[in-house]
């Protein structure tokens, strides 16, 4: 079983989390847990290794937790309704692109969508 993070981890709710540490790996850390609030998807957390999002969709009431390694992740975007006049941040939606299935979520606030965004970015573009 994988030891328990101790550090501060922002999230929204504590069973959430909690589902999240009881699954790491050997050596891995959770970054951040947040509920979501768009259609089919429970909750998305990220850990320094991948993503794990909770997905409702499936039929007959069945739920799973899908482990994506950011190396599996072709874009994230930020997704919004409205132009870009305002801030780039200006919404709390992101789609997660993974192959040929699309992940969306909306966050509460506009601060953990952007943190998403921010982390899976830096996972998945290649540093020099």
């Amino acid at each position: 079983m994988a030891r328990q993070q101790t550090d501060a981890v922002p999230f929204d709710r504590e069973d959430q989390l909690r589902q999240i540490q009881s699954g790491l790996m050997e050596g891995e850390k959770v970054l951040a847990v947040y509920d979501a609030t768009g259609i089919g998807t429970g909750f998305l957390g990220l850990t320094d290794r991948r993503v794990i999002i909770q997905d409702k969709s499936f039929v007959g009431k069945k739920v799973a937790l899908t482990s994506v390694p950011y190396s599996r992740i072709t874009s994230i975007s930020v997704v919004s309704n409205k132009s870009w006049a305002g801030s780039f941040y200006s919404s709390s939606s992101i789609a997660i692109n993974v192959g040929t299935h699309t992940y969306e979520m909306d966050f509460r606030g506009v601060n953990k969508g952007q943190h998403v965004h921010n982390v899976i970015l830096f996972y998945i573009c290649p540093r020099t």
